[in-house]
């Protein structure tokens, strides 16, 4: 077992043995998890959220391959996990933990959702893949839905705020800059194709309170939030900006804590590279800064990943938490992923580092934790303790019950569609117009009334009406039927002539009052 305030990952192989922990009140200074495919990642990231949920931290990770689902049965006492346990010196305790179970397009969990304003110009841009002058007018469209207090809250949101750019660029342009319908479209169809791939689903209300990330059981335990990432990954883009929109979530929204003794929350970002991959530096530098600063808000991240390059330097200096399983060596960029990776590490003279790391068997890593001091410990080699959970996928049946057990059935399951920025400019359109439409149809009947009774003076009028005492007006000749006819007409276009000035003079005049 591990001491209190720290989680055993693993022990030493060396000379001098000893168990290799994390110290809870230093898991806040981030950490990485590294290794080539089959080398043991999954099963150290479910170790350490295992030790999170123990010591009370909840945890949040993505479940790439559905493995981490396991976390919510008991394991099994198989040979080699009971093996694994006596050498480490201590007793093999199957374990099941609290867990939730999150999806952005509910299928196999809660639907997570967000909001257009809070995913931001930034990462909105980078998921539309748009260039530098289509970001510029995305930026523009945030602004004037700013200004004007109009909600962005799902696509249509923006979709309608983009036509109202689009219909109103020669005046926008003069305060805000170029407002180019090109951009306008380009940025029209690129919502189409992420709404193609299902983004429409995460972006919409009820949107997720992340308090409910950081909730323990009656035991005091961690909830484990696991989300169904098998299909996100197909969309590397979309869960790149979700969990980097989850992590500036985070940063905005809790308050400065400094150090505690153990982390509020802990994110763990699998397959990380997914996250720098073609990322504008603007993006490079917010997530440099939000890893940097959110520590003290008491919140730790650890990056999972094939190769320590996959991280730009910037952030990999923050991370003091290592973890690093076996990478190949067969390529020369494999070569120096595995150099980089040995001089991250605080050098232990008993072995050479670099060959260790393509040395390393399944289920054994190098490892480094902060020490008291914050300081990286020496590396050593170290096996890695048995998961308590279950190492595999859930049944879907098993997953479907824990789902329907849950403490937020009901919260986010139905989507809801609240007044934003589509109702509203569609209402101010509907007002925009009705005055038109109310001239029109104002000037028409005035226009009709004065020329048909101008009509009728000049011309004389048909039939006289049947009446008591009154005779009827023998049928006119065919030379009064000409001029009669004549003289309604030239009456009707003086009289609608007159009429449209009787009403320009007299909605001017209103206008002016």
């Amino acid at each position: 077992m591990s001491e209190a305030g720290t989680i055993l990952v693993g022990r030493s192989t060396g000379p001098n043995p000893k168990p290799e922990v994390l110290t809870l009140r230093l898991a806040n200074r981030h950490g990485l998890v590294a290794g080539a495919t089959g080398t043991g990642k999954t099963v150290t990231l479910q170790v350490l959220a295992e030790g999170f949920s123990n010591a009370g931290v909840p945890v949040f990770a993505a479940d790439i391959k559905g493995d981490l689902s396991g976390l919510a049965a008991a394991g099994e006492a198989k040979p080699h996990f009971v093996k694994r346990a006596e050498e480490l010196g201590i007793p093999y305790e199957p374990d099941r933990f609290p867990t939730v179970f999150w999806d952005l397009f509910g299928e196999q969990g809660h639907p997570i959702r967000g909001t257009i304003t809070e995913m931001g110009p930034l990462l909105l841009a980078r998921l539309l893949e748009l260039n530098d002058t289509q970001e510029g007018v995305l930026n523009i469209a945030f602004r004037v839905a700013d200004e004007n207090q109009w909600p962005l809250i799902d696509l249509k949101d923006l979709r309608a705020l983009l036509t109202f750019l689009s219909e109103n660029a020669k005046e926008l342009s003069a305060t805000y800059g170029n407002v180019a319908s090109s951009s306008i479209g380009a940025i029209q169809r690129a919502l189409l194709v992420l709404e193609n791939q299902g983004a429409d689903k995460f972006l919409g209300e009820p949107a997720l309170n992340l308090s409910d990330f950081m909730r323990t059981d009656r035991e005091g335990r961690g909830f484990v939030n696991i989300l169904a990432a098998d299909k996100l990954m197909q969309r590397p883009r979309l869960y790149a900006s979700f969990l980097l929109w989850m992590l500036s979530e985070l940063f905005e929204q809790l308050p400065e804590v400094g150090d505690l003794d153990k982390p509020k929350l802990v994110f763990f970002f699998d397959e990380a590279h997914l996250l720098f991959n073609d990322a504008p530096k603007a993006l490079l530098d917010a997530v440099e800064q939000v890893v940097r600063l959110i520590r003290s808000k008491g919140v730790g991240v650890y990056f999972v990943t094939q190769n320590p390059l996959d991280v730009p330097e910037t952030v990999l200096g923050q991370l003091g938490n290592r973890v690093q399983h076996a990478l190949r060596a067969f390529t020369p960029r494999d070569q120096r992923a595995v150099r980089a990776a040995a001089e991250t590490f605080r050098q232990n003279p008993g072995f050479d580092v670099a060959k260790a790391i393509t040395e390393l068997a399944v289920g054994e890593a190098l490892v480094s934790f902060l020490e008291a001091k914050g300081t990286p410990s020496i590396v050593e080699r170290a096996l890695i303790a048995p998961p308590q959970g279950r190492v595999g996928p859930l049944t879907p049946q098993e997953r479907a019950a824990i789902i329907g057990a849950s403490p937020y059935r009901g919260k986010y399951d139905e989507a809801v569609d609240n007044e934003s920025a589509y109702e509203m400019l569609a209402k101010r359109k509907d007002l925009d117009s009705a005055p038109a439409e109310a001239a029109a149809q104002t000037e028409g009947g005035l226009s009709g009334m004065l020329g048909g009774w101008l009509g009728s003076v000049l011309g004389g009028g048909e039939e006289a009406p049947k009446g008591k005492g009154r005779a009827r007006r023998p049928p006119p000749s065919l030379a009064e039927q000409v001029l009669g006819n004549a003289a309604r007409s030239m009456a009707r276009k003086v009289g609608t002539e007159v009429g449209n000035a009787i009403l320009r003079n007299v909605l001017g005049g209103l206008t002016k009052k």
